[in-house]
């Protein structure tokens, strides 16, 4: 398996009249469903498909709800889940309220064995 990139021109917004410089961007080949992925899982553990879907289809009703909640999802070897807010600035702590944050994010940090394997993909360049 091989992850594909090509080279992708960006001109310096500070620096507009400058040439671009290129830099890699990954080219995808598909997607996979939430269905394709329980497949998957159950050919190479012990479960069904249908009892690995009922397990991914609760992950995906618990870990929102567990964020809201204000907590870290650690889900081991794999990785974890987190919140990011954004917000615009303002001159003193009591100034800043729930209107100031602007942007919520959910952060995704991978475990160490996780980055092991990603670290040890092989690139192929495109034209």
């Amino acid at each position: 398996m091989s992850v594909t990139y090509k080279a992708l021109p960006k001109v310096n917004p500070q620096n507009p009249a400058a040439a671009p410089k290129y830099y890699a961007q990954v080219v995808t080949s598909g997607e996979i469903t939430l269905r394709q992925l329980a497949k998957m899982i159950s050919e190479v553990a012990t479960v069904k498909t249908a009892d690995t879907m009922a397990v991914l289809e609760g992950l995906l009703n618990v870990v929102p709800m567990v964020l809201a909640d204000g907590k870290i999802v650690r889900l081991g070897d794999f990785g974890s889940f987190n919140l990011q807010v954004a917000s615009d600035g303002v001159a003193t702590p009591d100034e800043l309220t729930r209107n100031q944050i602007n942007k919520i994010s959910v952060k995704f940090r991978a475990a160490k064995e996780f980055m092991i394997v990603i670290n040890n993909i092989e690139f192929t360049k495109i034209k």
